[in-house]
């Protein structure tokens, strides 16, 4: 029984070394860059949804130990729009955290009892709020990124691409000020049109394609995606069968196209679940990309 427990470990060890090592990463940046650790503290609950907002929502704010006003990183969870919680960010927050990144790891409002725009309002308020009281916190406003997951991908994405006050889904609670100076997207689904109505993508949108097509691409990042889009760099699974992988491939080449920087990271022999529980490599490239991109006033990219 112990040489036979001894024997999985090892293939544990080995299949996650494997792993490890085992992705592509277009259109890098070369050159080092430095991730100086620091110590860090957190506060949690902190509200950042008005009094008389649907429902009250919360976040954890975590503060690096660092002598210059720090940038910052709005982080969002995925969950299918409809479940999960900001605990599943926590190793996220406390990697960047420690890189020297104020974080904000958010909640928001779920699908069914809440449909789109409503998730992407609740982005927005959490970024007003975090302009509003980058000051206390030691914040520089003019640094705040953006990182989600799954769903939490798809909102951050969409958060960035329509913001211009010619959107129309900018308004009422969005603006240039909720503009993330650049984004970090896992597993996305960019394309909503492209799932044929699924159950998730139904409940989140109240309806089929066939129903509300306007719905569906006003909600789908692809549509929106601009030469005044933000840096983006996108992390998934190439054996992901929830989000196809195609979904980031195509959305990177939309940006390259526009003449937007975008990075692309396909980890192999990854499905949807494991592309998030493995991604260490993948999360270290998108810290260095947010230090390059979104790494104070004073830095150059």
């Amino acid at each position: 029984m112990r040489q036979r427990w001894s024997a999985n470990l090892a293939a544990l060890i080995m299949g996650g070394l494997l792993l490890a090592g085992c992705a592509s990463h277009e259109n890098a940046r070369q050159g080092p860059v430095a991730l100086p650790e620091t110590g860090y503290e957190v506060r949690s609950p902190v509200r950042f949804s008005p009094d008389d907002w649907p429902e009250a929502l919360f976040a954890d704010l975590y503060l690096p130990e660092r002598p210059d006003p720090a940038p910052a990183v709005l982080l969002v969870h995925g969950g299918g729009w409809e479940r999960r919680s900001r605990e599943d960010m926590t190793w996220i927050a406390e990697e960047l955290a420690a890189r020297g990144f104020a974080v904000m790891n958010i909640d928001y409002r779920f699908a069914p009892e809440y449909t789109f725009p409503a998730q992407l309002h609740d982005l927005q308020v959490a970024m007003r709020w975090l302009r509003e009281q980058a000051t206390g916190y030691r914040i520089d406003p003019d640094a705040i990124s953006a990182f989600g997951f799954s769903s939490g991908a798809h909102l951050v994405s969409l958060l960035a691409l329509t913001s211009d006050p010619g959107n129309p889904l900018s308004e009422p609670h969005g603006g240039p000020g909720t503009r993330p100076v650049a984004v970090v997207a896992g597993g996305i689904p960019s394309d909503l049109r492209r799932f044929d109505s699924g159950r998730l993508i139904r409940q989140f949108l109240g309806g089929t394609e066939q129903e509300k097509p306007e719905t569906y691409q006003l909600a789908s990042p692809m549509a929106h995606v601009s030469p005044d889009a933000p840096p983006f760099f996108l992390f998934h699974g190439n054996l992901d069968m929830l989000v196809p992988p195609e979904q980031a491939e195509d959305f990177h080449n939309a940006l390259l196209a526009k003449g937007v920087h975008s990075e692309l990271y396909l980890m192999h022999l990854r499905g949807h679940i494991t592309s998030f529980l493995t991604a260490g490599d993948a999360v270290e490239q998108a810290t260095e990309f947010l230090v390059r991109f979104g790494g104070g006033s004073s830095h150059q990219p």
